[in-house]
């Protein structure tokens, strides 16, 4: 039995046959998958070619993506390229949300270029709503009521203590959108102004009756400096007035000093009491050294009859002297004799 050998130019010819098939077979595919993006994009006047669209996909990009943004950025008469969209899209970027923001910016007479509009949008800001803020003020409650505090409470100089609520007309400012600081430090700036405003005034009543003079006081420092807004004006919604803190706290520096001059007063007592205690202690000392010295007369007057010194008729003058002299002493003092 004979076994047909294969020619290897039969080989050669099928191989190349099956790769032209398989070529023929991915072209088919990106024709039909791609060709409706071409087309939408020649008839809006967004051309985007063939193979930028399998350069898309090869990169692992979403041409659907990239043509639906190409597509309503020339619309809308922006000129934006191909590879910055791709660029923004590679580099982690809402391009759609870009693209929306930059139209609604050129509908609203706003400048903002494609370099600022990524710069934001990569920064992780929400760049429409910084547009429609543009456009549309937005309102501010100072103090923020999620943070705990319902009122921004100071005291005047006569010691009224006032409770304000504020409210805050802010413009987004897309120039300073990025490294400006936040809602935040607008809040903060404001009541810090708030506080200062009611401090310097003489008496809470001058801030009852005009309460326009904090809002004017406040926007005159120049609260939205390095910021992502721009202050358009600060409304007082609400004045009430609270404790007297002037009073409470004069009240409890009397009791304060009163006790203490109470403390001070009780350490004297103290001392004195000790320095009683301790001239007493030295009394007793002295009186006991008296009955010593006392104690040596006899024994002094017994030597001096040993030595020769003191004789006995010396002894009955001296004893005549003393009577003598306590006589006169009762006579003298009738009244401490009897």
């Amino acid at each position: 039995m004979n076994i047909l050998a294969v020619n290897p130019g039969d080989l050669i010819m099928y191989g190349v046959i099956g790769v032209v098939l398989i070529f023929l077979l991915i072209a088919f595919f990106l024709f039909f998958n791609f060709i409706n993006l071409y087309i939408q994009a020649l008839v809006s006047g967004a051309r985007v070619g063939f193979m930028d669209l399998f350069g898309m996909w090869l990169r692992k990009l979403n041409p659907q993506l990239i043509v639906s943004a190409r597509i309503q950025a020339t619309r809308a008469g922006l000129d934006i390229s191909q590879q910055e969209m791709e660029s923004h899209v590679l580099a982690g970027g809402n391009l759609m949300r870009v693209i929306t923001s930059m139209i609604a910016a050129a509908k609203a007479n706003i400048e903002l270029g494609w370099k600022t509009a990524t710069a934001i949008d990569l920064a992780g800001r929400d760049i429409l709503d910084a547009i429609q803020t543009s456009v549309n003020p937005k309102v501010i409650d100072v103090p923020n009521p999620q943070l705990g505090r319902s009122t921004i409470d100071a005291v005047a100089q006569n010691g009224i203590q006032l409770k304000v609520k504020a409210r805050v007309t802010v413009r987004t400012n897309i120039q300073r959108l990025v490294g400006g600081a936040t809602e935040e430090t607008i809040i903060a700036r404001v009541g810090e102004g708030i506080v200062s405003a009611i401090g310097s005034a003489a008496d809470h009543t001058a801030v009852l009756e005009n309460p326009d003079h904090i809002s004017k006081a406040v926007l005159a420092k120049g609260l939205d400096a390095n910021t992502a807004f721009t202050i358009l004006s600060i409304d007082i919604a609400d004045v009430d007035v609270g404790d007297n803190i002037g009073a409470r706290l004069q009240t409890e520096q009397a009791e304060a000093d009163k006790k203490r001059a109470q403390a001070e007063a009780e350490k004297r007592r103290a001392m004195a009491v000790a320095l009683e205690q301790e001239m007493i202690a030295e009394q007793s000392k002295n009186r006991a050294l008296v009955v010593l010295a006392e104690a040596e007369v006899p024994r002094a007057m017994a030597e001096a009859f040993r030595s020769g010194n003191l004789g006995i008729m010396d002894y009955y003058k001296m004893k005549n002297v003393q009577a003598d002299t306590a006589m006169r002493d009762s006579i003298a003092k009738p009244e401490e004799s009897r």
